[in-house]
Parts: structure tokens; sequence; C-alpha cells
């Protein structure tokens, strides 16, 4: 007889009660348990360590440390849990400052249930999910606000088939664990593929590399 499958174990940070409340009802499933609640930045980090869940949701302001600094002590300190960063605001420097700080997944508070459902699952299983409509409004406002120069694209090198398969996983915001998932690839040679396509677009970060693609029209 096989045996069941262990549930999603999953942590709710937020200093909000009735936000934990209204996520704890929303992830009410057979195979997802709540089996922790933090109120506080240092609190979330503090049960994370503790109790290692496989999924944190993780609020953005909270006192006493926010949301993203709590990530980062959190990826820090090699807990394998992974972080799903969910806010009210549809603030660029909010989804720009997490995604550089390792974040897993990117959603907004007026989530749909099932998509949160799925969000949770998927993350849970290793891939990266991020609000889609978000990402794309906040890469194509920051293209816009960066015009393409005059002979800005001569000395470009081409990319690889490849290396344009990388980039189209880039710029919908995926990690290098999901990209590499999503290509059959190691995560340690996705970042390989990473590090070439930001020096042949004479980008700083994944993040740039991602606006200058799309200022280019290397993605549509």
């Amino acid at each position: 007889m096989d045996q069941a499958k262990p549930k999603i174990t999953i942590l709710i940070a937020d200093d909000h009660p009735m936000v934990r409340e209204g996520l704890r009802s929303m992830l009410t499933a057979p195979d997802l348990t709540i089996i922790g609640e933090a109120g506080s930045g240092q609190q979330a980090v503090a049960q994370v360590k503790a109790l290692r869940p496989d999924v944190v949701l993780m609020d953005i302001r909270m006192p006493d440390m926010d949301g993203i600094a709590a990530l980062e002590a959190i990826k820090e300190a090699h807990v394998p849990s992974r972080v799903i960063m969910v806010t009210t605001y549809r603030n660029t420097a909010f989804l720009l400052r997490a995604l550089a700080a390792g974040a897993d997944g990117f959603v907004l508070k007026d989530i749909p249930r099932n998509d949160l459902l799925a969000t949770v699952r998927a993350v849970a299983s290793g891939a990266a999910r991020v609000d889609q409509q978000f990402l794309q409004q906040v890469l194509r406002d920051l293209a816009e606000t960066q015009p393409i120069e005059a002979g800005e694209t001569e000395h470009l090198e081409p990319l690889t088939p490849r290396e344009m398969d990388v980039l189209r996983l880039l710029v919908e915001g995926l990690t290098n664990q999901a990209i590499g998932h999503a290509l059959g690839l190691s995560p340690g040679t996705v970042k390989g593929y990473v590090q070439t396509i930001t020096q042949k677009l004479n980008a700083a970060d994944r993040t740039q590399a991602a606006v200058k693609a799309i200022r280019l029209g290397l993605i549509k």
C-alpha cells in the first residue's frame, strides 16, 4: 500500500492577525498544513529556523525587521524553506529587492484563492512564481524610462539559442533553480548562462539584463 504523500508545511508571517487568519482560511486544503505564525520579521526568522517549514508566506511591511530583511536572514541561514512574499503594495522597489534577495515567489494580497494554492504548491515543488502582470508592468516601465541610445546595439554579442531560452525565463522572474528545472539544467549551469547573458548585454545584474532585453526588443 502506498504511503500518503507528506503535507506541505507552511508558516504565515504578517503583523495583522486578521490577515493571518484570512490566509489560514484560504490555505485550507488536504495537502497543506499551517505549522506556525509570526507577527514580525524577527519572529518569522526564529520560527523558520525552529520549525523549518516547506513554504513561508512573508509580508513585507512588518515591525522590527521587514519581510525582505527576514528573507535575507533566512537565506543566509541556509534554511531550505522557500519564501513567498505577500504584499498589498504594487511597489517596484519591493519586487526588485525581493527578487534580488532570493524570493521564491511574489504575490499580491488580492490573489484569488485558487491561484494562491497553485503558487504554494508550485513553490514547494521547486518552481518560482511571481505575479506576472505586475512583473511585466515593472520591467516595461523600467524599460520605457531607459530609451535605446544611438549605436547601443551595434557592439552587442549575439545570444545563442540556449541563452535566449534562459533569458526568456529570466524575464518571467524565475530563479536559477526554477530555470534549471524548466530547461533540464543544473542551477550552476544556469548561473553561468545568466553571467554570460549579463556580460553580452552589458548589464550589471539579472534585473538590468531583463529590462535591457525588453528595451532592445529581444523579448516581446
